[in-house]
């Protein structure tokens, strides 16, 4: 009965999004609202039921995931040679990806779907992958991939999450984020980045859905939002901006700018902005080690940007 709530509230939500279409009729649209009663009064449930939405969380839309099943049931299962020869695939892809080497990574995870294109694992380290190439359309495309293959696969949710997060989308990535929690209520990073997403929201609907700037900018698993609103950390920045030697420093390097003739991108600019990042770096180690090392903390890689070692991703 589960998995027909399951189904039944992925056609209501396709109900519901056919009742938007400029292509139906009034009259189509009035038989989908009663199909939509109809479905509700006989299996209970409703996508206007919020604890219903988050115990059947979906994929994708209902045609999603139906094209995904249909290619999925067209694919001939791999035979037992393939399936070794894709796991040591990863196992090499695994590799790249702990050395940075992500095109090799990506190619390896490739070769590995190529063999055994049924397991959702290969997809989504195909993912992180793409995620940490900056590629984020295609981590999510995969990320959609290994979902088709395995709903519940928590980790694809939250690597979908860190990709529409790279590129802005952040409602969308607070979705696959919560998404991820439902499944692994216990994963504290799927947490922090569920609390950064819905930051990030809440920071766009104040500015007017412009954005905010760097408000929930997440880098390499640093929030700078956090960051930047961090009074110990602003305290020391403005401390050491006001220091003589710090000034004179910035002063100089406007200068040789301005002389230069050149934009604060050239060779020069970027040169002179290295030297004074690595100063104040300096001067933040001699004050406030423990700060320092709390950021430190901060800018940690994310756990799930690591690739899976398992065969299952349910396991």
């Amino acid at each position: 009965m589960e998995d027909t709530k399951h189904l039944i509230l992925a056609i209501l939500k396709f109900f519901d999004d056919q009742q938007r279409s400029v292509d139906l009729t009034p009259d189509a649209i009035e038989s989908l609202e009663v199909a939509t009663q109809c479905l509700e009064s006989a299996y209970g449930i409703s996508i206007r039921d919020v604890d219903a939405v988050a115990r059947y969380p979906l994929p994708g839309s209902l045609p999603e995931i139906f094209s995904a099943g249909l290619g999925q049931l067209n694919i001939p299962a791999a035979s037992t040679a393939d399936r070794e020869s894709a796991e040591r695939l990863k196992a090499e892809g695994n590799e790249f990806m702990r050395v940075e080497r992500y095109d090799a990574a990506i190619d390896c995870y490739t070769r590995a779907i190529q063999l055994d294109r049924r397991n959702a694992v290969y997809y989504s380290n195909r993912a992180a992958a793409y995620g940490k190439a900056g590629e984020q359309q295609k981590a999510i495309d995969d990320c959609k991939s290994a979902l088709a293959i395995d709903p519940k696969y928590s980790k694809a949710f939250s690597r979908k999450g860190l990709a529409h997060s790279a590129l802005g989308q952040h409602r969308e990535a607070r979705d696959c984020f919560k998404k991820a929690l439902e499944l692994d209520p216990t994963n504290d990073s799927y947490r922090d980045n569920l609390r950064q997403a819905e930051q990030s929201v809440r920071e766009a609907d104040q500015s007017g859905g412009a954005g905010s700037g760097v408000g929930g900018l997440n880098i390499g698993g640093m929030d700078l939002s956090s960051l930047l609103n961090n009074p110990a950390l602003m305290n020391m920045a403005t401390s050491m901006l006001s220091n003589p030697q710090m000034q004179s420093m910035m002063a100089n390097m406007m200068s040789t700018n301005a002389q230069a003739g050149e934009a604060a991108g050239g060779p020069q600019g970027i040169s002179s902005l290295l030297q004074a990042g690595q100063q104040l770096a300096q001067q933040m180690q001699q004050q406030n080690p423990e700060l320092v090392e709390q950021l430190r903390s901060q800018m940690k890689p994310n756990s799930d940007s690591k690739p899976d070692d398992d065969k299952s991703s349910s396991s």
